[in-house]
């Protein structure tokens, strides 16, 4: 189910900073800026290599240009949730729409996890990417991700919810009844797969790691098939994972029961590294914005959205930093690759 968003900003917002950067080099602005702050007056959660005088919480394009990225191809990735193969196929259009934009070569990176993806963005083998919804904010930390947008629709709708399921025939039909059993959760990075569970079940009476154990599965799809063959008693899991593996047969909804369900959460946040050049920056953020859903493999697969809507890390991100909070959450590798 898609959240709609009430408060969505202007879709040209986030990039009225890069084009005025871009015209202030043009001019020559870039040295008297570069003499103007040549230390770093804020970072907050970022990594020391990172710096956010603008505060809007994600890692500023550097001063020195010797910095900027401008790469004859352009390394794409999505969400390492299911079988990469797949949604190489899927978001075959959208590359080809990439590549026409920006005038670059552009190859789908297949991340076998959330740490490999983020530890190619912070190495800058990574260019362009969609990480989900837990992961985000690591990304942004960590790798200097720079999150613009996510999938939604014209009216603004968004999102996915996380729910919880078990088998059709099982024993369990509330919450409590998860007490002392053994529960699949994905992997400790995920939102709606660990963080979101630990945060907000505990909320109702239910801790998990006291009240039941934890067992991670490794990721969404593996717990949905799991809860489905019976090998899980019940497992959060992302909604919308859920309701791709449906339409594409993998499973049958029928044989799952949702036992709990929260509101929307952002769904994937796509985006591309602190670093790229300017210009190359605002042509990627062309691409996503101007690429037609319809009659597309991106359309089939993500069915509840027909676009891409603007968003931001500040505002759209806070709920997910909240439970983070609640977890104890710090942004390193360390702590990231631990939670693989």
């Amino acid at each position: 189910m898609l959240h709609q968003n009430t408060t969505r900003p202007a879709p040209a917002a986030g990039m009225f900073k890069v084009v005025a950067l871009v015209a202030a080099l043009a001019l020559g602005g870039g040295a008297t800026a570069q003499a103007q702050m040549t230390e770093c007056s804020h970072r907050g959660d970022l990594a020391e290599r990172y710096c956010d005088d603008d505060r809007d919480l994600v890692a500023d394009l550097p001063l020195d240009q010797a910095q900027w990225q401008n790469p004859d191809t352009l390394f794409f990735s999505y969400v390492p949730v299911e079988d990469p193969a797949v949604y190489e196929d899927v978001f075959a259009p959208f590359i080809d729409h990439l590549e026409e934009v920006t005038g670059k070569n552009v190859r789908y990176f297949s991340a076998q996890s959330y740490a490999a993806q983020i530890e190619a963005l912070r190495s800058g083998r990574l260019h362009v990417a969609g990480l989900s919804t837990g992961s985000v904010p690591f990304g942004v930390n960590i790798g200097g991700f720079v999150p613009f947008t996510i999938m939604g629709t014209d009216s603004g709708e968004y999102g996915y919810r996380m729910q919880v399921i078990t088998h059709r025939d099982s024993d369990i039909e509330s919450l409590d009844d998860l007490a002392g059993e053994t529960i699949a959760h994905t992997e400790q990075a995920s939102n709606s797969g660990n963080q979101a569970p630990r945060a907000l079940l505990a909320e109702r009476g239910i801790v998990p790691g006291e009240d039941y154990e934890v067992t991670y599965s490794g990721g969404h799809d593996r717990s949905i098939l799991g809860v489905a063959n019976r090998d899980y008693v019940a497992a959060p899991v992302a909604s919308s994972v859920l309701d791709r593996m449906a339409d594409r047969g993998v499973v049958d909804r029928d044989d799952l029961r949702v036992i709990f369900e929260t509101e929307s959460f952002p769904t994937t946040g796509f985006g591309h590294a602190h670093n790229l050049h300017p210009r190359l920056a605002l042509l990627v953020r062309k691409a996503f914005f101007t690429f037609d859903f319809d009659g597309t493999s991106v359309g089939e697969e993500f069915s509840d959205a027909d676009r891409f809507i603007p968003i931001t890390y500040r505002r759209n991100w806070s709920d997910i930093r909240t439970i983070q909070d609640a977890n104890d959450v710090e942004y390193t590798r360390d702590q990231l690759e631990a939670q693989e």
